[in-house]
């Protein structure tokens, strides 16, 4: 696909189980056939060690700290993907935790992963942009690059701050750089339907995104097991409940990216 759809999967709260959620969705696209590119834009490199690949961590350039912040380096980003069974992977890096520094020395502080995938996205058609859980200039390279946010969030109190914080940020980035970046929808994660304030705050983020769709993902022992043991609840343990609901998400990402491709929209 010359065109994949790049989706944030973002929420700058941390604990929410974003890693989580991304490596999940990446995986139930794979299996629908989707050929997916995962891109941990955490410096933490959750995601690089949940998929097996911790010993890319340490790796010397080039790696995603050398290709994101030199511009001489960014054309070696090819050298940097990394298989997994379900997925291609550019590895987070140990040196990323200098990448908000250098970055804003940067001309073009924003752009930088967007040029970056621009050299790879025509094998995939889906890429998926692990973010840190923080805003700043990682985060809105993610959001430039993609212009699709996917929210991982809990269902307590604290995720109503948690989206105005979130909105606030897309909105300034949006009138920044003049683009339009759409919620592809809300991943409440790791529900407790033992707790009421959790049935509580599902029905208000369900009434407060009442035009998008809203996934609900309860707590499972396999979906932990699943990451450690470097794969996705799909591939882990398939009878699992939840692997419908990641599907379901899957599912409406295909749906919008077929539907921008037949619109001849281009993705971001």
């Amino acid at each position: 696909m010359s065109n994949p759809l790049k989706i944030a999967v973002s929420n700058q709260k941390g604990g929410v189980g974003k890693t989580t959620v991304a490596i999940n969705v990446a995986g139930a696209l794979s299996a629908r056939g989707l050929d997916v590119l995962f891109v941990d834009l955490d410096p933490q490199g959750n995601a690089t060690e949940n998929l097996g690949m911790m010993e890319r961590y340490d790796d010397p350039e080039p790696n995603l700290f050398s290709c994101l912040t030199e511009s001489a380096e960014r054309e070696k980003v090819r050298e940097i993907v990394c298989e997994h069974a379900e997925m291609d992977l550019i590895p987070s890096n140990i040196d990323m935790t200098a990448a908000e520094p250098e970055l804003t020395l940067s001309r073009r502080s924003g752009e930088q992963l967007a040029l970056l995938l621009d050299l790879v996205d025509e094998e995939y058609d889906v890429i998926l942009v692990d973010c840190p859980p923080f805003l700043g200039n990682l985060m809105d390279n993610a959001l430039f690059a993609t212009q699709n946010v996917l929210i991982p969030a809990l269902a307590e109190t604290t995720s109503k701050r948690a989206f105005e914080l979130l909105f606030d940020h897309v909105d300034a980035l949006e009138y920044d750089y003049e683009i339009d970046i759409e919620d592809i929808g809300v991943v409440i994660n790791r529900i407790d339907v033992r707790k009421s304030q959790a049935g509580e705050m599902v029905e208000w983020i369900e009434s407060a995104f009442e035009d998008k769709p809203v996934w609900q993902v309860r707590e499972r022992a396999a979906i932990q097991k699943s990451l450690e043991s470097g794969q996705s609840l799909v591939q882990f343990d398939p009878g699992c409940d939840m692997v419908e609901v990641f599907d379901e998400v899957a599912a409406e990402i295909e749906r919008v990216a077929e539907s921008r491709a037949g619109d001849g929209e281009v993705a971001a």
